[in-house]
């Protein structure tokens, strides 16, 4: 069975409830799923899994520091964690927050690591996103987009 981590970063409850519904939906699939904040997470421990799905909210259209510097930890594992799955999320104050750009920071370290990233063929294409708290549609993006990453680890590490 697979494992993957789901890691974020949240101030004001806004990415953690994304992170949350990612986690139920993985879990959903029959992967296993561990959640955890940024600052619970000890960059030697990412090598264990086989997928790492990372959100952060945006500021100055960019990831938080913690996620950042989780980020730059990583690089002691380049080249150890290709082939596995990498995924990103994010949100912000406003449409045209930063959101993408966030994401793609993200996506940006997964791809040089040599990750698999999966993206959203409808919708938040990168990733979900969220504008303020969490919303019908964002909550439907979040569950689907864990959706998608359970069944591909599913598939990529049976």
């Amino acid at each position: 069975m697979p494992k993957i981590l789901v890691i974020y970063y949240s101030r004001t409850g806004n990415t953690k409830k994304m992170a949350e519904l990612i986690t139920q939906a993985i879990e959903q699939t029959g992967a296993e799923a561990e959640l955890k904040q940024v600052a619970d997470v000890n960059v030697d421990e990412i090598i264990e899994y086989d997928a790492i799905v990372m959100g952060s909210p945006t500021y100055y259209g960019a990831p938080a520091y913690q996620i950042r510097k989780l980020i730059d930890e990583s690089v002691k594992f380049h080249g150890k964690l290709a082939g596995k799955i990498g995924g990103a999320f994010s949100s912000s104050a406003n449409i045209g927050g930063g959101n993408e750009t966030t994401i793609l920071n993200i996506i940006n370290a997964w791809l040089v690591h040599g990750m698999v990233v999966i993206g959203i063929s409808s919708g938040d294409h990168y990733g979900p996103v969220s504008i303020n708290a969490v919303d019908d549609r964002s909550s439907l993006i979040c569950k689907n987009y864990g959706n998608k990453i359970g069944n591909l680890a599913k598939k990529l590490f049976p």
